[in-house]
């Protein structure tokens, strides 16, 4: 007998078999549910999320609609396909620009700094001496000859503290990741795909009739297809999965209406970012370096070192000589693994991964989403 707690209509109109049940209602999860449908308009499409809202880090990222500084992408191009890399994140990037719009990302192109403080002299030098390089390896991608320009020359306007190098990323930008998502949640249900909160996936079995999900709840919902898009917590479902998590600590000050930071900026080989919101309070996060392993984990939570390196930016360098009250403090958790690239894989007979987007989620979620779309529909 099916589970006693759901009704019948229940079972028929939210937990009855389906062409695809997809796991996670994050940034990938919802585009892959939106093109799914554009591809195949007449197939019964569910979304499946643990929390109330998307509990990896789709609703508690920063807002950097980045592609990468001069720093991380020196490091990066030691793990492989660099151009390939940064043209899957600009071509995400536009994917969500052109599914929502700009005005409901509330998107701004103010373009992205990286900082260097006097003593990262040398760091600074190695940088600047790979902008033109940069620039002829990005041109092809961003369709534009300059990405990258020093513009140490505007870094007294923004009245940080002990900083000698600001090097500019053109292109990049900023947006609302609150509002992408209720978008994003609005668009799925009109599309008619039901989004179950609270509905987790405990088990993933697949059988000669196809996979069949176990859910916390009781309810088991089989389908023909299943996506897994749940980031740094697919291995709960495939241990097998090359997925590592990685917390991601944030904090937002109270509003500073005297202090104007236009931009996205990037610190620490962009381990550390900030920004300053519509309403003028700061958005600060990062720091997971200090202690890659205390961070390695899916769990929520935030600890002192983290924090107190964050506030410390914030007092010497972003605006030094002040100690803002902090209004706002919390944690995402992101997927890394091996390769840069995202894992956009059948894993299993009838099962999709599409996780692992390593610390780029907003630029490479939505290319994902497509990605795997395209694969479910022919798959």
């Amino acid at each position: 007998m099916l589970n006693s707690t759901l009704s019948y209509w229940e079972h028929q109109s939210f937990f009855g078999p389906a062409e695809v049940a997809i796991v996670g209602a994050g940034l990938v999860g919802l585009t892959a549910a939106l093109y799914l449908k554009q591809l195949r308009p007449a197939w019964r499409v569910v979304v499946l999320e643990r929390g109330a809202l998307p509990s990896g880090a789709s609703t508690k990222n920063a807002g950097f609609a980045c592609f990468g500084s001069i720093s991380e992408l020196i490091e990066q191009e030691k793990r492989g396909d660099l151009q390939g890399v940064v043209a899957a994140r600009y071509e995400g990037l536009r994917h969500l620009r052109e599914l929502l719009g700009d005005a409901a990302l509330n998107y701004q192109p103010v373009g992205g700094y990286e900082l260097f403080r006097h003593e990262e002299a040398g760091l600074a030098a190695e940088c600047r001496e790979k902008i033109d390089y940069f620039n002829q390896l990005l041109a092809p991608v961003v369709g534009h000859a300059v990405t990258f320009r020093d513009a140490s020359a505007e870094a007294g306007r923004f009245g940080f503290g002990g900083v000698g190098t600001l090097l500019k990323n053109e292109h990049e930008g900023s947006l609302d990741a609150g509002r992408m998502m209720r978008a994003l949640l609005a668009r799925v249900w009109a599309a008619d795909v039901p989004v179950l909160t609270n509905c987790a996936a405990e088990t993933l079995e697949t059988t000669a009739a196809g996979p069949r999900l176990h859910l916390a709840n009781g309810a088991v919902v089989e389908a023909g297809r299943v996506l897994l898009a749940t980031n740094a917590f697919a291995t709960e479902l495939l241990p097998e999965l090359a997925v590592t998590p990685g917390r991601g600590q944030v904090l937002v000050t109270e509003p500073l209406p005297d202090v104007q930071l236009p931009g996205t900026f990037h610190y620490d080989y962009g381990y550390a970012y900030f920004r300053q919101l519509p309403n003028h309070r700061i958005l600060l996060g990062g720091g997971r370096n200090l202690d890659f392993a205390a961070e390695t984990t899916t769990a929520p939570g935030l600890t002192d070192a983290v924090q107190d390196y964050l506030e410390n930016l914030l007092h010497e360098v972003i605006v030094p000589g002040r100690r803002p009250r902090i209004d706002y403090r919390w944690s995402g958790v992101m997927g890394f693994g091996p390769a840069l690239a995202p894992l956009i894989e059948w894993v299993r007979p009838g099962v999709l991964a599409a996780v692992r987007c390593n610390g780029m989620g907003v630029a490479l979620g939505a290319g994902t989403g497509w990605q795997a779309a395209q694969k479910l529909a022919v798959g």
